[in-house]
């Protein structure tokens, strides 16, 4: 690729980016949550919009399809958009998933999740940078090659754009094999990861795997007087309490057997980094031990995200009977799930506190993720990456899970696999006030465009 070329690039993404925020601002405004519990017609809007978006970007072949669950029922729709390869040259998938989590309180937002608002470099909204600006991304690259005006891409296109990642892709194993040949592909792009910080980008090279399931602890088969009974029995919350703090070592390491570690990572994060970007409080000390990046990327972490306990407001004098806690363990590269749920099961029954009755309900399962070396792709990736930011990317692992990573190696074993990704340390994806910074986002549409140009180049 020529200098000239690069910095017409640059130029027409520059060029571009106001209808891209604008695109971006419309996607957002549609509440698309796949959770089972909110209203599935605006995921099906969103299915539309973004199909509306591809075809309006210069993609000839836009489908909305959907594959069975596992339990039968139809998955959530996805977008699948296709322009075939130029005579002997590849093709790449990229793929982005346009389903968001819940916006949680709305209390907790400085602004409507839901109504995008700018400050500053940043735009605010749920979904602005969990995937929506994935998406974007992917749009920006294509219309910087110069579509929809009828140019030749120097590569084939096929761009996936998932409806139900944020609910565990419950169909995603069933879609790639009833649409195999549809979206096979030489290089897969997945934008759903992180950069290492603004102005310094990553590629993901490792990624956690998950196991969650719900513990169910139960002491008596009705509540009864906690001045009449209480001293002689200990409620289920105390004992759940107990039995929670078994999951950890005295320094915060996980402690159950059976689960593994993987190497330390080769890049660390420094603590006070990690601290302004976890909002952690002062005072607070860090758990575990080890590196941090390897705590965070190379380490299984469990953590009790949900309890089922009488409010303080509902709060009587009685002795609890039963609790119940769901919990989420991440695992190391390198870890079996199924290995690690009956090693969590294991730990569950052999610590029951005082014996009580405790029952360990799986849950979702997904394979953690680890990069085959470096591949011809990733190189092609890193010099893209070098030259939209001006510096060159890290290469990181993530402690979040993208199980369905796993599933693509299995199902297209010959494809070379690029997890990417638009957010920041601050984007606070999943949480209140996510967002996305426009500079970032403006040099992955960038990076993406270079990047498809160096594989039609030749790998």
């Amino acid at each position: 690729m020529t200098t000239d070329t690069s910095a017409a690039l640059r130029a027409r993404v520059a060029e571009l980016f106001p209808a891209l925020q604008a695109d971006l601002e419309a996607l957002v405004r549609i509440p698309s949550v796949s959770a089972a519990a909110f209203d599935q017609a605006h995921v099906a809007a969103s299915a539309d919009t973004t199909a509306q978006l591809l075809r309006d970007a210069g993609l000839p072949d836009v489908q909305i399809l959907s594959a069975p669950r596992p339990d039968g029922t139809p998955g959530a729709p996805a977008v699948v958009a296709r322009r075939p390869a130029p005579e002997g040259a590849p093709t790449v998938l990229l793929y982005a998933h346009h389903d968001v989590q819940p916006p949680g309180d709305p209390a907790t937002w400085d602004t409507d999740p839901f109504e995008p608002t700018q400050v500053g470099e940043r735009l605010f909204g749920r979904g602005a940078a969990d995937d929506k600006a994935g998406i974007v991304a992917h749009l920006g690259a294509l219309r910087a090659l110069g579509l929809p005006d009828g140019a030749d891409l120097p590569v084939g296109v096929t761009v996936f754009l998932e409806g139900e990642e944020e609910s565990g892709s419950p169909s995603f194993r069933a879609f790639l094999e009833q649409y195999r040949d549809l979206l096979a592909a030489d290089v897969i792009v997945v934008a759903d990861s992180t950069n290492w910080k603004v102005g310094v980008p990553a590629l993901t090279t490792s990624l956690r795997g998950l196991v969650d399931g719900e513990i169910e602890l139960r002491v008596l088969d009705h509540a009864v007087h906690s001045g009449m009974f209480g001293g002689a029995v200990l409620d289920a919350v105390t004992l759940m309490s107990r039995l929670v703090a078994t999951f950890h070592d005295e320094a915060g390491d996980v402690a159950i057997d059976g689960l593994v570690s993987a190497p330390e990572p080769e890049v660390d994060y420094s603590e006070a980094e990690f601290r302004a970007d976890s909002s952690l409080l002062d005072g607070v000390s860090l758990a575990g031990t080890g590196t941090l990046s390897g705590r965070l990327w190379a380490k299984p972490a469990l953590s009790v995200i949900g309890m089922d306990v009488t409010s303080v407001a509902e709060a009587s004098n009685t002795i609890a009977p039963r609790c119940s806690a769901k919990i989420s363990l991440r695992l190391a590269p390198g870890q079996d799930p199924a290995a690690a749920d009956a090693a969590l099961a294991a730990h569950v029954a052999k610590h029951a506190p005082f014996g009580a009755q405790v029952t360990w309900r799986s849950g979702e399962q997904g394979k953690p993720f680890l990069a085959a070396g470096d591949t011809a792709a990733m190189r092609a990736a890193r010099a893209a990456f070098a030259e939209a930011w001006g510096t060159p990317p890290v290469d990181v692992g993530v402690g979040g899970s993208i199980p369905f990573i796993a599933d693509l190696l299995e199902v297209f074993p010959d494809a070379a696999i690029l997890v990417t990704g638009v957010e920041d340390p601050d984007s606070r994806a999943h949480g209140a006030n996510e967002s996305v910074h426009l500079g970032e986002l403006r040099n992955v549409v960038l990076a993406e465009a270079l990047l498809l140009t160096k594989i039609g180049e030749g790998l």
